[in-house]
């Protein structure tokens, strides 16, 4: 019997102590990446900012912190687009004489754009060893990192254990059919000699 790598994957998350629930990780995420507030987000999953921040540094590394920055992440190259827009085709800017529109001008600010163009830099996470489960997802999957906290393990090494004890499984039951049919090749060999 072959264990399905996908069911051995998905385990039951143990009853979190400080409230913060699959249910309650997930809505905050997805808020977090609606309103780009941690305050907001919080509020929304019903727990506290600082709780937020303190499940954050717990699970530093693990899919919850992951997706945390994929959150802030994943409207980031929106804002960037209309920053580039704003450094390239400039703001209109009205000038007025004694309270009446005498004309306009543009106003080019390319310090805006290369600000939050050197931000977008600070919201890479570490580099992942291809080995580590991490690797798999880029730092703006935001909807697998989500899927990954809403139903994998909490944590990296859950997931390891979960692959390694799926393995041992597979590898008993081969040798369990390997001994079974040694078993059978050595009572044909008796029934053959007894033949004799």
């Amino acid at each position: 019997m072959s264990t399905d790598k996908s069911t051995a994957l998905t385990t039951t998350h143990a009853t979190r102590h400080d409230g913060w629930t699959v249910a309650r990780q997930s809505l905050f995420l997805r808020e977090l990446a609606a309103s780009h507030s941690v305050k907001r987000a919080a509020k929304a999953a019903g727990m506290s900012r600082q709780s937020a921040y303190g499940l954050r540094a717990r699970l530093k590394g693990e899919p919850f912190d992951l997706a945390w920055t994929a959150a802030l992440r994943c409207r980031f190259d929106a804002l960037a687009e209309a920053a580039m827009d704003r450094a390239l085709n400039g703001v209109e800017v009205p000038h007025f004489y004694k309270g009446e529109l005498v004309g306009t001008s543009r106003r080019y600010d390319e310090r805006l754009t290369v600000a939050l163009l050197a931000m977008r830099e600070r919201f890479r996470g570490p580099q992942r060893f291809s080995s580590h489960p991490a690797a798999a997802f880029d730092p703006e999957d935001l909807g697998p990192l989500l899927a990954r906290v809403e139903t994998g393990p909490e944590t990296w090494r859950e997931e390891i254990r979960a692959e390694r004890a799926a393995e041992y499984a597979e590898e008993e039951e081969e040798d369990e059919g390997d001994a079974k049919e040694a078993g059978e090749g050595a009572a044909r060999a008796v029934s053959v000699w007894r033949a004799y």
